[in-house]
This record gives C-alpha cells, sequence and structure tokens, in this order.
C-alpha cells in the first residue's frame, strides 16, 4: 500500500510540491518548534511530543514509496513513523511518517532567524486548508516565537517562496503584530545562508 508523508509547514503549501492525493490531517500527541540547530543560520520549523496538542497539517501518498527525494528536501530532518497518531479519512489507513529535527542538532543559542518568506508559505498553506481560524491555530500551537523574524519579503532566501495575496499577507502580519514578534531588517542580520 502506498505510504503518505504528514506535513506540518511548508509541506501544507501545496505549491511547494507536486505529491498526489493531499488532504488536510491532523497529528495527535505533537507541538510545532522553532528548533535551532548547530551551524545554521535560521531555526527550522520541527514537531515535539505534547500529549495535550492535536496539530493540523497535510497528508499526501508517496508514489511507489520513492522516499529519496522528500528525504533530500527534508535532509537536516529525520522522517519517522507516525503510527496512529495521525487523523485522516483513508481506509484502509496507510503508513504515515513525518519528519522531525533530531535532538543531537538541536542548540538553545544563537543568533538564529525565522525566515519571514517561509512563514508566509507555511500560513498561506493553512490558510488554504483551514482558514483564518486554522492560521491562528497554527501560531497558538508553535513554541518558540522568541527568535526573530527575518524581513526577506522583498528579497525572499527561502527558495520555495510563494506570492501571496494582500489578504494572505495581512493575515500572517496580523499574527506578528498579535504576538508582539520581532521583526527584523536586512541590514540588521548578517545572514549568510550558512547550510540552508
Amino acid at each position: 500500500m502506498t505510504p503518505y508523508f504528514f506535513g506540518y509547514g511548508s509541506l501544507v503549501n501545496r505549491n511547494t510540491h507536486t505529491y498526489p492525493d493531499a488532504r488536510p490531517a491532523r497529528l495527535d500527541g505533537w507541538r510545532r518548534k522553532w528548533v535551532r540547530a548547530e551551524g545554521r543560520d535560521i531555526v527550522y520549523l520541527s514537531v515535539v511530543q505534547d500529549q495535550s496538542t492535536r496539530i493540523d497539517g497535510l497528508i499526501a501518498a508517496v508514489p511507489g514509496a520513492d522516499w529519496a527525494a522528500l528525504d533530500q528536501r527534508e535532509y537536516s530532518y529525520e522522517r519517522h513513523a507516525s503510527g496512529g497518531a495521525v487523523v485522516h479519512d483513508i481506509v484502509p489507513a496507510p503508513d504515515i511518517a513525518h519528519y522531525a529535527i533530531p535532538l543531537e542538532i538541536a542548540v538553545d543559542h544563537g543568533d538564529h532567524v525565522i525566515l519571514l518568506s517561509y512563514l508566509d508559505v507555511v500560513v498561506q498553506g493553512f490558510l488554504r486548508e483551514f482558514g483564518t481560524d486554522g492560521a491562528a491555530r497554527f501560531f497558538d500551537t508553535t513554541e518558540g516565537w522568541d527568535t526573530p523574524i527575518l524581513d526577506d519579503r522583498a528579497a525572499p532566501i527561502y527558495p520555495r517562496h510563494q506570492t501571496l495575496t494582500p489578504e494572505e499577507t495581512g493575515v500572517v502580519d496580523h499574527h506578528i503584530d498579535r504576538l508582539s514578534l520581532r521583526v527584523k531588517s536586512r541590514d540588521e542580520v548578517p545572514f549568510t545562508k550558512k547550510n540552508f
């Protein structure tokens, strides 16, 4: 039977991939977290176990169980079997995997940033799959917002960046303001794209 992945960040945005049979789903017992990694300039959106939380996401098929391209895209992550933690509507249930940053490369210090071009892509995906309430849940079920956001909208660094509508951009900016997140300009951050 064809396996599936569960995406909870950029993979929720269907414009960033062509995997078939994509559909909304949820992952029980996990919470998103921005994770710093040694030798990187950016933080990675990952997941950590939290039995009190359920997060929205997207599942999609991996034809022929050919994980090579997806593993390459998620090269800093480890792939994990999700077991029965994914809530979906497929019968019979396929094997589903999700990705997480390995704990051994995570650090709790450093001048890391969240790329606004990446955050835009993620929120666009949540808006299109789950509406404005889903976008709000994304922000509220993610830890690590103490990391500053690098405003790279004018010259996006994220390789799969997308063009947002004014309404979509407004939603991102609303939640940045709502959570009083720090946004820095390119002039304030000596970003080198190291190991990105």
